[in-house]
């Protein structure tokens, strides 16, 4: 298993206040004078909060714990196991002791059956959970006594334990609407499209939460929740650097800028007569102006990115596959692959002219940048471009988002191995490379293999990787606990700023 504290010092940016706070804090958005009471907003409402359905692939699930969970610095540490998973000499299964003493939500108490079931169902064809996909190399799962679960693999693999965040559901409620977990915290209400309601989890085996009640908005436009944090209606949000840094003299509120595993890129689908073609990704790769992105779009909180590797993982990274910045070469990469100048400035190829629409979540302010700031480089080499804000998400070219601090190999293998990856892309030199990072054991073999990936996708990518901003996090100097860690691509209420929320203490 990979050494996690390597990302700590290098990586993880603390905490930046900026502007001195006097007085006291301001009370809660909630109202509540105590503190024990807390109202943040999150762009992304789940779709539902079972584990087996994709809720909290990270951990830190709130209503649910998994055998482990990760600490600041993204090292594993036991939750409802008693130590870590311990592998057999072959590598090709794991043991974990279960913590006694622990109950679910409902009273009734953890046992093994509860994590057998679990991951049984996880892996049943026909329950087709989502979850499914990480875990290729899972063939079983049993109990080898009344407190040890056994994972058998089709084949060694060494990020296996990063993937038992994955939350415990009682073995009552495994095939329920409302699955019961063991976390700190349980599911009040839910107001779909509006908010959630958690109430502490007075008999948590870690102790109950200070905090009792959280109540978390799910608004998806940035201007909106930076809106109600002005308004003194929220306690706590995400919001990108531009719209974040507009508090950071405000006193009362701390602005925190948090390293993240987030890598925005445009993904150029295989199947479109324009973005298909080798040439016209390369142009495009070359086209565009990253460090003006950094500085325009995401202000200066990020840095360029080229291949979907993120940069947090440091030992992954080979630093010597970008593209660079040549407008004279994406031309004449264009003119020899057969693209002619045409009218109005756009390029054609045998009656294809060049011009695709290309579409960014509505309301993500950065996307939008992105969109608009690529479109613009494009059109300069003959490329026309139209950014479309969208609500839902389509097969076209298209601003993504994605990443995973943990290990390469959960997100990476999904998005670029010709099996499964965005866009129906596929390269047998990138196949290879990310076969062996996935199949072998040897930490120098993986990150040789992953070097390998990148010096082929910058050969042959499958989309132009942009930027790889940080998260800007504003909070009400309220309660005492929040500790940085380095993000994952998405933003919601479990990980973040709020991934310990249930330690924090009132001031």
């Amino acid at each position: 298993m990979p050494n996690k504290s390597r990302l700590l010092a290098p990586l993880l940016l603390v905490a930046a206040l900026a502007g001195a706070c006097i007085g006291d804090p301001a009370p809660p958005a909630s109202g509540d004078p105590d503190g024990t009471s807390m109202v943040i907003a999150v762009a992304e409402e789940p779709a539902d909060v079972n584990p087996l359905s994709g809720f909290a692939e990270n951990g830190a699930a709130k209503l649910f714990d998994g055998l482990v969970e990760h600490e600041a610095d993204l090292a594993l540490r036991p939750a409802l196991a008693v130590d870590l998973p311990v592998p057999a000499a072959d590598g090709r299964s794991w043991t974990v002791r279960l913590r006694s003493n622990v109950t679910f939500a409902d009273g009734s108490p953890l046992e093994v059956d509860d994590v057998v079931g679990t991951y049984r169902a996880m892996l049943d064809p026909a329950r087709k959970s989502p979850v499914r996909g990480r875990f290729p190399m899972l063939k079983s799962v049993s109990a080898v006594n009344a407190a040890t679960v056994r994972f058998d693999l089709t084949a060694p693999y060494a990020p296996f334990p990063e993937l038992l965040v994955l939350g415990i559901v009682s073995s009552e409620s495994v095939t329920t609407e409302k699955p019961v977990g063991t976390g700190p915290y349980r599911l009040e209400s839910w107001t779909r499209g509006k908010q959630m309601v958690l109430a502490a989890n007075a008999s948590y085996w870690a102790g109950p939460p200070a905090i009792k009640n959280v109540t978390v908005e799910f608004i998806p436009d940035d201007d909106v929740r930076a809106a109600r944090l002005r308004d003194g209606k929220l306690d706590g949000a995400a919001l990108p650097p531009p719209l974040a840094a507009g508090f950071e003299d405000t006193d009362g509120l701390l602005v925190a800028y948090h390293s993240a595993a987030d890598v925005r890129a445009v993904v150029l689908p295989a199947g479109n007569p324009v973005t298909g073609d080798l040439d016209v990704r390369l142009a495009l790769n070359h086209a565009v102006d990253r460090e003006t992105m950094v500085e325009d779009a995401v202000a200066t909180k990020a840095r360029v990115a080229h291949t979907p590797m993120p940069n947090v993982l440091a030992e992954f990274v080979d630093p010597d596959a970008t593209f660079e910045f040549d407008v004279t070469t994406a031309l004449d990469t264009l003119s020899s692959g057969g693209w002619v100048p045409g009218e109005a400035g756009v390029r054609t190829k045998n009656g294809v002219p060049a011009s695709f629409t290309l579409r960014y979540p509505a309301g993500d302010t950065v996307s939008a940048a992105l969109a608009q700031s690529f479109a613009a480089d494009a059109r300069a080499i003959g490329v026309d471009v139209t950014p479309e804000p969208a609500t839902t998400e389509g097969t076209g070219p298209s601003v993504v988002r994605f990443g995973d601090p943990f290990d390469p190999d959960l997100e990476l293998y999904r998005l670029v191995h010709s099996g499964s990856a965005l866009g129906g892309y596929g390269d047998d030199a990138v196949d290879d490379a990310v076969e062996t990072g996935r199949s072998s054991t040897d930490p120098a073999e993986r990150a040789t293999a992953y070097r390998k990936f990148q010096r082929s996708w910058v050969n042959a990518p499958g989309m132009a990787v942009l930027v790889a901003p940080n998260h800007t996090y504003v909070m009400r100097e309220s309660w005492d606990g929040y500790e940085p860690v380095v993000d994952a691509a998405g933003s919601d209420f479990t990980w973040g700023a709020w991934w310990n929320l249930e330690t924090w203490t009132p001031q």
